[in-house]
Protein backbone atom coordinates (compact mmCIF):
# COMPACT_ATOMS: atom_id res chain seq x y z
CA UNK A 1 0.00 0.00 0.00
CA UNK A 2 1.23 3.48 -0.83
CA UNK A 3 0.41 6.72 0.99
CA UNK A 4 -0.02 9.97 -0.91
CA UNK A 5 0.68 13.63 -0.25
CA UNK A 6 -1.74 16.47 -0.85
CA UNK A 7 -0.06 17.48 -4.10
CA UNK A 8 -0.74 14.04 -5.60
CA UNK A 9 -4.46 14.34 -4.85
CA UNK A 10 -4.59 17.93 -6.08
CA UNK A 11 -2.91 16.97 -9.36
CA UNK A 12 -5.53 14.26 -9.92
CA UNK A 13 -8.45 16.53 -9.04
CA UNK A 14 -7.30 19.72 -10.75
CA UNK A 15 -5.32 18.32 -13.67
CA UNK A 16 -3.35 21.53 -14.13
CA UNK A 17 0.02 19.80 -14.70
CA UNK A 18 -0.57 17.16 -17.40
CA UNK A 19 2.61 15.13 -16.76
CA UNK A 20 2.20 15.14 -12.98
CA UNK A 21 -1.52 14.44 -13.30
CA UNK A 22 -0.84 11.39 -15.47
CA UNK A 23 1.83 10.07 -13.09
CA UNK A 24 -0.34 10.66 -10.02
CA UNK A 25 -3.37 9.02 -11.59
CA UNK A 26 -1.33 6.00 -12.75
CA UNK A 27 0.20 5.51 -9.29
CA UNK A 28 -3.15 5.69 -7.48
CA UNK A 29 -4.93 3.48 -10.00
CA UNK A 30 -2.18 0.83 -9.82
CA UNK A 31 -1.76 0.66 -6.04
CA UNK A 32 -3.85 0.37 -2.91
CA UNK A 33 -3.59 3.95 -1.65
CA UNK A 34 -3.85 5.26 1.91
CA UNK A 35 -4.77 8.86 2.70
CA UNK A 36 -4.05 10.46 6.08
CA UNK A 37 -6.68 12.70 7.62
CA UNK A 38 -4.14 15.53 7.65
CA UNK A 39 -3.70 15.14 3.89
CA UNK A 40 -7.48 15.42 3.40
CA UNK A 41 -7.49 18.53 5.56
CA UNK A 42 -4.71 20.12 3.53
CA UNK A 43 -6.34 19.08 0.25
CA UNK A 44 -9.56 20.87 1.21
CA UNK A 45 -7.57 23.96 2.18
CA UNK A 46 -5.60 24.02 -1.10
CA UNK A 47 -8.69 23.50 -3.27
CA UNK A 48 -10.61 26.20 -1.39
CA UNK A 49 -7.86 28.82 -1.05
CA UNK A 50 -5.62 28.27 -4.06
CA UNK A 51 -8.09 26.96 -6.65
CA UNK A 52 -11.14 28.80 -5.23
CA UNK A 53 -13.41 25.75 -5.19
CA UNK A 54 -16.86 26.45 -3.75
CA UNK A 55 -18.33 24.17 -1.05
CA UNK A 56 -20.30 21.87 -3.33
CA UNK A 57 -17.39 21.46 -5.73
CA UNK A 58 -15.02 20.84 -2.80
CA UNK A 59 -17.21 18.09 -1.40
CA UNK A 60 -17.70 16.51 -4.83
CA UNK A 61 -13.98 16.55 -5.59
CA UNK A 62 -12.92 15.03 -2.27
CA UNK A 63 -15.70 12.44 -2.41
CA UNK A 64 -14.68 11.52 -5.96
CA UNK A 65 -11.09 10.91 -4.89
CA UNK A 66 -11.80 8.97 -1.71
CA UNK A 67 -14.41 6.98 -3.63
CA UNK A 68 -11.81 5.55 -5.99
CA UNK A 69 -11.62 1.76 -5.63
CA UNK A 70 -7.93 1.80 -4.65
CA UNK A 71 -8.24 4.54 -2.01
CA UNK A 72 -8.53 4.00 1.75
CA UNK A 73 -8.94 6.94 4.13
CA UNK A 74 -7.35 6.93 7.59
CA UNK A 75 -10.62 7.67 9.41
CA UNK A 76 -13.53 7.18 6.99
CA UNK A 77 -16.19 8.17 9.53
CA UNK A 78 -14.43 11.42 10.33
CA UNK A 79 -14.01 12.20 6.64
CA UNK A 80 -17.70 11.50 6.03
CA UNK A 81 -18.68 13.73 8.96
CA UNK A 82 -16.49 16.57 7.71
CA UNK A 83 -17.85 16.26 4.16
CA UNK A 84 -21.42 16.32 5.49
CA UNK A 85 -20.61 19.45 7.51
CA UNK A 86 -19.04 21.07 4.45
CA UNK A 87 -22.14 20.32 2.34
CA UNK A 88 -24.32 21.79 5.12
CA UNK A 89 -22.35 25.04 5.15
CA UNK A 90 -19.96 24.14 7.96
CA UNK A 91 -16.22 24.21 8.12
CA UNK A 92 -14.39 21.07 6.98
CA UNK A 93 -11.48 21.50 9.39
CA UNK A 94 -13.70 22.20 12.40
CA UNK A 95 -15.80 19.13 11.61
CA UNK A 96 -12.67 16.97 11.42
CA UNK A 97 -11.48 18.34 14.76
CA UNK A 98 -14.83 17.63 16.39
CA UNK A 99 -15.03 14.14 14.93
CA UNK A 100 -11.56 13.40 16.30
CA UNK A 101 -12.59 14.70 19.73
CA UNK A 102 -15.63 12.42 19.96
CA UNK A 103 -15.73 10.61 23.27
CA UNK A 104 -14.07 13.43 25.18
CA UNK A 105 -15.87 15.58 27.73
CA UNK A 106 -15.75 18.74 25.63
CA UNK A 107 -13.98 20.55 22.82
CA UNK A 108 -12.76 23.94 24.06
CA UNK A 109 -12.36 26.86 21.68
CA UNK A 110 -12.11 30.63 21.46
CA UNK A 111 -14.00 30.43 18.14
CA UNK A 112 -17.36 31.95 19.06
CA UNK A 113 -18.93 30.90 15.76
CA UNK A 114 -17.91 27.28 16.29
CA UNK A 115 -19.17 27.29 19.87
CA UNK A 116 -22.57 28.69 18.82
CA UNK A 117 -23.07 26.18 16.00
CA UNK A 118 -25.04 23.01 16.69
CA UNK A 119 -22.97 19.90 16.08
CA UNK A 120 -25.36 16.93 16.22
CA UNK A 121 -23.78 13.70 17.41
CA UNK A 122 -20.54 15.50 18.22
CA UNK A 123 -18.61 16.28 21.32
CA UNK A 124 -19.90 19.27 23.32
CA UNK A 125 -18.26 22.48 22.12
CA UNK A 126 -17.51 25.08 24.79
CA UNK A 127 -16.31 28.63 24.28
CA UNK A 128 -13.58 29.74 26.64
Amino acid sequence: MIAVDTNVIVRILVGDHPDQTARARAAVEANPTWVATTVLLETEWVLRNVYRYERARLAEAIEAFIGLPTVTVEHPGRAASALAALRAGGDFADALHLAAAAGHEAFLTFDVRLAKTVHPGSVEVRNL
